[in-house]
């Protein structure tokens, strides 16, 4: 279970998602934890977790505060109302079930956004800083509300559904601000959340403590490597994590969602590669701007070396 945490932590870390997506089934499945147990501990466990991931990013600059706080004004109280809201529903399978696969086509609808900004637009923007961006207070206060209400009843989006937010709202948002914006606003997110399935005694701390283990150095690690990665391998990145949980979400069996993420990761790498020999070679007009200007002060050069010549012959 530990180790388990490591590897889900070193992705939330990376991508700013896949905590609830991933972890939750992992319990479940693998390690046969309650549903509810399970929703419970995750979200400790997120809570305790992504503060490190976060105040990586924050050091290195990659978090737009004003996003964060616009977020967490509609997400932290209705993560509350969806405990409440599970608590009095019952937690029934079909609310579930409506819940995930819902949230299955948002993440998908995500990748597809991705694939398009990457394809539309090269990097322009990678360079770009986080201050160009103009934050809309009231739909980005709602749509929080929106995910809020999804990860009080299903511990599921507080990265992956705030990532769609993000996007859709937002398109201009780097890589790595996306990672890092989400990460920081998780926290008192799922921070809510846990405290609303905390007072209802559905919290188990052995799962958290075991989970946090693992998870804790794994965010860590992610959240260096995202800082400091270039917006593209992030991107890469933060698409495989979407899939391989939108997958789950649909419930997916594991070998099928390992064969796509794996064909995932050859298309990334090989993209990767593809596209570097373009990048060195649009560094190459540069180089060669320079010539046509050797090559103009050529005649000049040769007409200081005539006027030598002439007044070496004048003097004899």
């Amino acid at each position: 279970m530990t180790l388990a945490g490591l590897g889900v932590g070193v992705i939330v870390g990376l991508t700013g998602m896949g905590g609830g997506a991933l972890m939750t089934p992992i319990l479940v499945l693998f390690f046969g934890v309650p549903p509810l147990a399970a929703v419970s501990s995750d979200l400790a466990a997120s809570a305790v977790m992504k503060p490190f991931g976060g105040w990586v990013h924050a050091r290195r600059g990659t978090v737009n505060w004003s996003l964060v706080r616009w977020l967490c004004v509609g997400s932290v109280p209705s993560a509350f109302l969806g405990v409440l809201l599970m608590r009095a529903i019952g937690g029934g399978d079909t609310v579930q079930q409506v819940v995930r696969v819902s949230l299955g086509a948002a993440l998908l609808l995500a990748v597809v956004g991705l694939l398009v900004k990457t394809y539309s637009r090269r990097e322009t923007s990678a360079t770009g800083a986080l201050t160009g961006v103009e934050v809309r207070p009231v739909p980005t206060a709602l749509l929080g509300a929106l995910g809020g209400l999804v990860v009080g009843m299903t511990s599921v989006g507080s990265g992956s559904l705030i990532i769609v937010i993000l996007l859709a709202l937002y398109p201009a948002l780097r890589a790595n601000d996306l990672v890092g914006t989400d990460l920081v606003q998780a926290v008192p997110l799922v921070a809510a959340a846990a405290i609303g399935h905390a007072v209802f005694g559905d919290l188990r701390l052995d799962l958290a403590a075991a989970v946090l283990a693992g998870s804790v150095p794994g965010v860590l690690i992610g959240a260096r490597l995202s800082s400091r990665a270039p917006a593209g391998v992030v991107r890469a990145a933060l698409i495989i994590v979407l899939i391989a949980s939108a997958l789950k979400l649909f419930e997916v069996p594991n070998v099928p969602v390992v064969i796509v993420v794996a064909a995932a990761t050859a298309v990334a790498v090989f993209e990767g590669r593809r596209r570097a020999p373009a990048g060195r070679a649009a560094a190459t007009p540069g180089h060669a701007g320079r010539e046509p200007v050797h090559a103009a002060a050529q005649p000049q050069d040769r007409r200081i070396t005539d006027e030598t010549d002439v007044q070496q012959a004048e003097s004899r």
